[in-house]
């Protein structure tokens, strides 16, 4: 099982990386955005480092930007990742123009991640181009109205057949519940957001049977 914080916001990483359930941390230009980060003017070193010293072994950051800039970005990001000592993964968009650019990136020698999937098709693409990882946009497929089930299951068996080589990293997560239900059907790789995240931490029956332990545990109560 391997579970990625899925957000830039450097108070999130703090929160909830040292609980030591998250083998990495997950990004893109729209979460940076959301973090109030510039995402042209990213220190992907400082934020490797960072990531590292939270106890992070990977950090995924997806490329941007015109698609003929791509190898650089790549090559600056694994970089940072060597100077820092953790993997770091690029994210390719599962669209024509950035998937022509996966060639030269694996040339690069570095692990990458094909993102923005709804598709199961798509996974096909993800085993051909010998990519690490693949990331279906779960909540967003149900919410479209898609049998996202259907093509999860599809993703896993392609997956298992290409030798499981290409792992699939459910993403767009809408809660714990998701997360479990996806678990039973097969899947072991998560990025969550830190919402998601705190919500599978947190149970009111838990919390409650903890108080009367500790209320027991000074002499209090029953």
């Amino acid at each position: 099982m391997r579970l990625y914080l899925d957000t830039a916001e450097r108070a999130a990483w703090e929160e909830l990386m040292p609980l030591g359930i998250f083998h990495g941390i997950t990004t893109n230009p729209l979460l940076a955005h959301r973090a109030g980060l510039e995402y042209g003017a990213i220190d992907w070193r400082e934020m490797a480092g960072r990531a590292r010293a939270l106890g992070a072994q990977e950090l995924h950051a997806q490329a941007a930007g015109p698609v003929e800039g791509y190898v650089e970005f790549t090559a600056a990001l694994y970089e940072a990742g060597r100077a820092e000592g953790i993997e770091t993964v690029v994210k390719v968009p599962l669209v024509p123009d950035a998937i022509r650019q996966v060639p030269a990136v694996k040339a690069l020698g570095g692990k990458i991640l094909m993102t923005c999937c709804y598709d199961a098709k798509q996974m096909l693409v993800a085993v051909a181009l010998g990519a690490d990882y693949i990331a279906p946009y779960y909540g967003r497929m149900v919410e479209a109205g898609m049998d996202a089930d259907a093509h999860m299951a599809r993703m896993l068996a392609i997956s298992r057949a290409g030798g499981g080589t290409c792992r699939v990293m459910a993403a767009s997560l809408r809660n714990p519940e998701q997360v479990t239900a996806l678990s039973l059907a097969g899947h072991d790789v998560f990025t969550i957001a830190p919402a998601v995240a705190r919500a599978l931490l947190g149970d009111d029956l838990s919390a409650k049977a903890y108080a009367q332990f500790e209320a027991a545990a000074a002499g209090e109560g029953e």
